[in-house]
Order: C-alpha cells, then sequence, then structure tokens
C-alpha cells in the first residue's frame, strides 16, 4: 500500500537507514495513527529481527512470543527462555551471524512487553550498552502507542538507557491535505467541506479513516462507525483507552470533565469535576494524556496558571454524540445535523482544527519565515480562539467560524471583535498592531460591519494546502 505523506518522517528513516552506525530510535506517537505501518512498509518488511508485544501478556506469554519470532528469523536449536537476558542473548546469536550490512531490528509495541517484575527493560539496555552501541550497523527501532511509557521508561530513564536514544520520531495525525490524498487513494472523492467534517469527528487517524466505505456518503459511513445497530466502532472508546493506560478508569474521568469545557481547565478545576485527589498520580495521568497525544496544556496570554484542552476529535465526537445515548432511528447521523448539539460540536471542532493546522494558517498569512508564538486567551472580558504574537511586532486576533455558508458579519459581531482587540492592547501592555482574523469554512461576506475591520481571511481551502 502506499504511505500517505509522512514525507519528513520518511527522509529521517533514510538518514537513519544510512548513517554508517549503530541507531538506537523511538517512534511514538497516538494509537491508530499509523507507526507499524510506516516502518513495515518504508523497510518492505525486510527486518533482522521483528518482534510486537502481546497486548496484556504475561511475562511467560511474551518471552513465548519473543522467542517464536527468533525461530521464525532463523535461529535454530534453541531452548525456550525463562528470562529477558537470555532471550536477548539469544537475539545477539541471531544477529551475529546475519550478513546484511545493515541490520533493522523492529520492536513493536515495547510498553507490552514490560510485563511487571519481568526485568524487561534492564535486558534491553544490555543489549543496547554492552553489544549493539559497539557496532556500526545496528538500526534498533522500538515503537508503542503508550507514548507515556516510552517516555518515562527510555527518554527519561535514569539508569543505563539514559541518554542512549539516538533519536526520536513522533508520528502525528494526518493533516486535512494528508487525509484527503489517503480518501483519493480508496476511490473516496469528497468535497473540502464533507471531509473537514470527517476530520472533525475522526482526526486524521488513518485507521479510522480505513474503515470508509466508497459505496457510502459520509452520512451513512458516520452511522455505519457509530450509530448502527452494530456499529463498526462500537468498542473503541474503551478500547482505546484500556490499551494504553493499565488503569483507565482516572484518565476517562479527566477527559470527560475537559470534553465539558471548550476552553480546557485548571488543574485545581479538574480536581474538582473529577473528584481526585492533588498529588503525584493526578500529575501522572495528566502526563501520560499529554504523551499519547490526548489533551494539550498551553498559557493563556497573560497567565502563569497552566490549562489543560481536550484536542483529540474522536474523544470530542465520542462525549458529544455517543457517551450515555442508547436509542437511535435511522439516518441518525442526518437527524443530528439539525440538531444545536451539532451547531456547537461544529464551532468547537473548527476551533481545534485550526489550531492543528498553525503552520497552513501561518503560510497563508504570508508569515512562514516570522517567528511567532500561538496561544489561547482567556478572561473575564473576552475569549479569543488563538493568538498569533509575531516578531515583527503584530499580533493576529484569530475568529474562528464554521458555517456552511459564507459568514454574515453583523454590528455584534464586529463590536465583539473590537472589544477583544481592546482587551488584548491592555494585555499585552507593547506598542503592537493588533491585526484581526476571520478564518472560516467558507468565506467572508463583505458589508459594511467588516469592510473597514477585517482585512486578513483564511479559509478552509487554505487548511488544505
Amino acid at each position: 500500500m502506499k504511505i500517505i505523506g509522512r514525507n519528513a518522517e520518511i527522509s529521517e528513516l533514510e538518514r537513519l537507514r544510512d548513517s554508517g552506525r549503530s541507531e538506537f530510535v523511538m517512534v511514538y506517537g497516538r494509537r491508530r495513527v499509523g507507526k507499524t505501518f510506516l516502518i513495515r512498509e518504508f523497510f518492505h518488511n525486510e527486518f533482522a529481527f521483528q518482534v510486537t508485544g502481546i497486548a496484556c501478556g504475561t511475562r511467560q506469554e511474551q518471552l513465548f512470543n519473543f522467542d517464536a519470532s527468533l525461530v521464525r528469523y532463523g535461529l535454530d536449536g534453541m531452548k525456550p527462555h525463562s528470562n529477558w537476558l537470555d532471550a536477548f542473548g539469544a537475539l545477539i546469536t541471531l544477529l551475529e551471524h546475519n550478513q546484511s550490512k545493515r541490520k533493522v531490528v523492529f520492536l513493536d509495541e515495547l510498553p507490552w512487553m514490560d510485563t511487571a517484575k519481568s526485568d524487561f527493560v534492564k535486558a534491553l539496555e544490555w543489549f543496547w550498552n554492552s553489544w549493539a552501541s559497539a557496532r556500526d550497523d545496528i538500526l534498533l527501532i522500538v515503537c508503542g502507542s503508550a507514548a507515556s511509557w516510552l517516555v518515562k521508561k527510555i527518554v527519561r530513564n535514569h539508569g543505563g538507557l539514559h541518554n542512549r536514544l539516538t533519536f526520536r520520531i513522533k508520528i502525528n495525525p494526518f493533516t486535512l491535505n494528508e487525509v484527503q490524498q489517503f480518501l483519493m487513494n480508496r476511490g473516496i472523492l469528497w468535497e473540502e467541506d464533507m471531509i473537514a467534517e470527517c476530520y472533525m469527528a475522526l482526526g486524521g487517524i488513518p485507521y479510522y479513516l480505513d474503515l470508509l466505505s466508497p459505496a457510502l456518503s459520509l452520512a451513512q459511513n458516520m452511522d455505519a462507525l457509530f450509530f448502527n445497530e452494530s456499529p463498526l466502532l462500537e468498542t473503541e472508546f474503551q478500547d482505546l483507552y484500556a490499551s494504553l493506560f493499565k488503569s483507565s478508569g482516572d484518565h476517562i474521568k479527566i477527559v470527560k470533565a475537559l470534553s465539558a469545557k471548550r476552553q480546557g481547565l485548571t488543574r485545581n478545576q479538574i480536581i474538582e469535576a473529577t473528584g481526585m485527589s492533588n498529588g503525584g498520580s493526578l500529575t501522572n495521568r495528566l502526563d501520560e494524556l499529554e504523551q499519547c497525544g490526548f489533551i494539550r496544556t498551553y498559557r493563556s496570554l497573560g497567565e502563569a496558571t497552566e490549562i489543560y484542552q481536550l484536542i483529540d476529535f474522536y474523544t470530542i465526537f465520542f462525549f458529544t454524540f455517543i457517551h450515555n445515548k442508547k436509542f437511535y432511528d435511522d439516518d441518525t447521523w442526518m437527524h443530528m445535523m439539525e440538531t444545536s448539539a451539532y451547531n456547537t460540536w461544529c464551532g468547537l471542532s473548527f476551533e481545534r482544527l485550526c489550531l492543528t493546522h498553525l503552520p497552513q494558517i501561518k503560510r497563508s498569512l504570508g508569515i512562514e519565515g516570522v517567528s511567532t508564538q500561538a496561544m489561547g486567551f482567556t478572561s473575564s472580558k473576552a475569549q479569543i480562539d488563538l493568538v498569533i504574537i509575531r516578531g515583527d511586532k503584530v499580533v493576529n486576533l484569530c475568529e474562528a467560524k464554521y458555517t456552511r455558508r459564507p459568514f454574515t458579519f453583523t454590528s455584534a459581531t464586529a463590536a465583539s471583535i473590537r472589544n477583544k482587540m481592546d482587551v488584548l492592547r491592555d494585555t499585552i501592555k507593547k506598542r503592537v498592531l493588533i491585526q484581526p482574523v476571520m478564518i472560516t469554512a467558507n468565506g467572508l461576506t463583505t458589508n459594511q460591519h467588516s469592510i473597514n475591520l477585517i482585512h486578513r481571511q483564511v479559509t478552509l481551502h487554505d487548511l488544505f494546502k
């Protein structure tokens, strides 16, 4: 299958493959984002050794699986291993007999292999430090969806793996442009607004997109995925969080609380909403959710307190339309599109869409080469979707509006933006030019209210570039 996008990641993999020294590389990203597919397709499944951890497997099951892979890649006459040091010793034997100039070792779903008291990480340390790092022909790639485990056990390791990684590759969800390419490759030729709506429900997650049927409309596909009698993604939410976190109950409490607040919550507000205690456990849960790509932290302009915001499109969609809803009629999604809940969700998700396509917004504004800081702004006097503070003493005040027709300015809209400009100017307290920018799905109708106020526009089409 053709690799869609991933140009930067492919360039890095080519460099690492041809570096002429041993490399220890971590590939990470949200579950279902296409990490394994990219590695397998790039290397054409030509590995010196490859194994995938077993979800919820015991220590004995993980070792048996590792041994089975050793046999599959050519190690004969081997007795079953009872510990990881012996298993990695057998891997060294296998690799020493391999005649390839570059020996690619791919350990997929690494966090699943590290069962309780298994000493798996200690054995991995020994394999790399005592043997692989001293050679010039090993490319060790470790991968997993539980990014929090990888960061804790590999990146922040204080033992033998401290500073041993030679490179990290984060696999992000597709952009709108990449989703369009992916769908076209599957024979799905939707208009940009339909692709955007699909993105706002599923995000740029290849696994979900691959479930879409070319024979169905977007509404029919949404019903097939979520609302029919036996929907394809019926248990996805529970499976997703359970596969990433050993005790996912607290993580779900947090994202549920965040789903109800579009601008996010402070730590104290999360404690109040979830009933969780303020301590290391909460810190770890928040860090794990951020490392896995479900939430982000940011500081509102002029504020020191961190705000936690839910950014995973699928999770937002789940809590808006699926959670606690048990009864549906025929053509559910078509009927949903006539509700106020749908309109509210569109507005919220379009804001998230803009945040995930900040490079495209900067390109449309012609400020790719200008140093910038992007953030939200919330105060008792105003709420701004996106503020871009530029190195050329210009501040873009961005308003995101999702409508099916060109957005029409009213006197109230103009008054609201002028108020936000005043509040922003008072907050920044520097001599800067505040320039309003409208980011719309279908353009802006020019009238007496907008003509002297809005001079820069970004449309949905610009986000596809």
